[in-house]
């Protein structure tokens, strides 16, 4: 049987920790808050909202899917946002025609934002990619805010985490229950026999897990269970009973369903290795996240023809988004063709993470991005900036860490730490 090893982060969201990788799924500071201010904000989603009437998202190591969910959050709210300030407009700026909307149209303020402006909101297509099965179906259970959360005692040892979990962190994002049941219809649409996945259930039954999920989803789950199953008495009274919350009292679970039937938002969650998709797929994305564990622990996602891959189906104008400073993977875009900036966040006033794109007035309007310092092209230019290669995007990870080792050793560049001393000196 799968085991978890999941704890709450610093912002009351759940994240995960691999024991094989000896590395954590999310940053202990917080799960969902490193989601939105290392891939959703700096990703400048508006932009693309407002240029495309559909958008691409490719997700990869969606994991417990915090980035996917974070996308499709920031969607609901910037839809609430807009037809609340459209509706505002029409009824302070034309009052004539604002008393009639208003009149005509009180429950459905979307039809407002149809009727006095072009803005229609775009499509949107998140391809998920994660070669972990039990990962994929255990997202939508995945509790994402926990305002009173306790701190609780690892269920495995790992000093760097206990050290980090000392600090509190202010939670300033929220996961709207829709996006979680839209992901469950998608993975029961996608995952024929989800409901006889043994491991899942034993996973969703075990007590010591419990205040790991959110029981809304487990509840909508066993519903969708009973309607899919025998027609026993007990189980048409308990679909019953469930059809009256979710149909007819769930504003969120409407919501949802609504989203799916008029085809507005489409997932699609892919087991695979991330170099078979990407090789095999002519599609097109606006925005990819790229969320692997560290190139020293998983070089395949951060070779040069990995980025290669990803260059040819980047939209001219869209953006990769990493949490990676790492000099060999930004080393690796620039080799593949892309430009790339660093990841600032003003109100944290750090850096951290990369974006890489084709046309650079990307960066324009989008605080976000900055352009690299000397230090950081100059540390490109080290043994640190040597690139990681998989011919053929078919080599596993201990052959590709072997090779830039070799290549490492061999190398007549400066080494990292030479360079920052060096630095140093320079500076003082």
């Amino acid at each position: 049987m799968c085991k978890l090893y999941p704890y709450f982060t610093n912002d009351g969201s759940v994240g995960l920790f691999s024991p094989e990788a000896d590395d954590i799924y999310h940053s202990t500071y917080g799960a969902l808050s490193e989601a939105y201010e290392k891939f959703i904000l700096p990703a400048n989603i508006e932009y693309y909202f407002k240029q495309y009437k559909k958008i691409n998202v490719l997700d990869i190591c969606y994991g417990i899917g915090y980035n996917s969910k974070s996308f499709l959050n920031f969607y609901f709210d910037y839809e609430k946002n807009l037809t609340k300030k459209l509706y505002n407009e029409a009824i302070y700026t034309d009052n004539i025609l604002g008393k009639f909307l208003n009149i005509l149209n009180r429950k459905n303020k979307l039809y407002i934002a149809k009727i006095h402006t072009n803005n229609i909101l775009p499509e949107i297509f998140i391809h998920a990619i994660d070669n972990d099965k039990n990962l994929f179906l255990l997202s939508p259970f995945i509790k994402t805010q926990n305002r009173f959360f306790v701190r609780d005692k690892l269920s495995f040892e790992h000093e760097k985490i206990n050290k980090l979990r000392k600090v509190k962190v202010k939670s300033k994002y929220k996961i709207k229950k829709e996006v979680n049941i839209i992901i469950l219809k998608k993975l029961i649409e996608n995952f024929e026999n989800i409901f006889e996945e043994t491991e899942l259930n034993e996973i969703l039954s075990i007590k010591k897990y419990k205040r790991y999920f959110d029981r809304f989803i487990c509840s909508l789950f066993q519903f969708y269970k009973f309607e899919r199953g025998n027609n026993t008495l007990l189980s048409r009274l308990r679909t019953f009973l469930h059809n009256i919350y979710y149909r007819y009292i769930s504003n969120s679970h409407k919501k949802a369903l609504k989203c799916l039937k008029t085809k507005k938002i489409n997932f699609k969650p892919e087991i695979d290795d991330a170099r078979n998709v990407i090789k095999n797929s002519d599609m097109t994305y606006q925005i990819i996240f790229l969320d692997a564990f560290t190139p020293a622990k998983c070089p395949c996602l951060w070779s040069k023809e990995f980025f290669d891959e990803l260059f040819k189906h980047l939209d001219d104008n869209g953006l990769v988004l990493t949490y990676s400073n790492s000099a060999c993977v930004r080393n690796a875009f620039l080799q593949s063709g892309f430009h790339i900036a660093k990841i600032y966040n003003a109100e944290l006033n750090k850096y951290y993470g990369t974006a890489a794109f084709k046309n650079k007035n990307i960066m324009i309007n989008n605080n976000f991005l900055h352009e690299l310092s000397e230090y950081d092209l100059g540390l490109i230019k080290t043994k640190a900036g040597i690139v990681y290669h998989d011919k053929n995007l078919s080599l596993n990870n201990e052959v590709i860490l072997a090779a830039h080792k070799k290549e490492t050793e061999n190398s007549n560049l400066i080494s990292s730490s030479k360079f920052i001393k060096m630095m140093k000196n320079f500076d003082t």
